[in-house]
């Protein structure tokens, strides 16, 4: 069974900067695609990033970013495929809530397809 620990959450005031880690017990295909979700308060769960180690994924859709969030975060990950980390620049207030890990052999937009989850890490962004 996969296993993901999330690290780095914390407070910060608007235009802040905070990095958030996320370890994989193990690297698989089933672990192909790792990404960041946030769910913030009476909203749905949403991606943030996602980056697909599929070989047979594009490369113009290998890393993905959510609209509200591109220019802003940054996704990258270890050589082992086991670390992802997500570099949050310039948070707004908006960007408040529960950040979760995810692992899946595929990347998708609906976090319902997504099969291995971290229990999540709580980021808040005060104005």
């Amino acid at each position: 069974q996969v296993r993901l620990a999330e690290s780095g959450g914390g407070s910060v005031q608007a235009g802040g900067s905070l990095r958030l880690s996320c370890t994989s017990s193990e690297y698989t295909g089933d672990t192909d695609c790792m990404g960041w979700f946030r769910q913030g308060p009476g909203n749905e769960r949403e991606l943030v990033a996602s980056i697909d180690n599929d070989v047979g994924a594009h490369d113009y859709d290998r890393i993905r970013y959510g609209d509200s969030v591109k220019g802003r975060f940054t996704v990258a990950q270890d050589r082992a495929k086991t670390t992802l980390v997500l570099q949050r620049n310039n948070l707004k207030p908006e960007d408040t809530g529960m950040y979760y890990c995810a692992a899946n052999s595929a990347c998708y937009w609906d976090p319902s397809f997504w099969t291995f989850w971290g229990t999540g890490t709580q980021i808040t962004v005060s104005s």
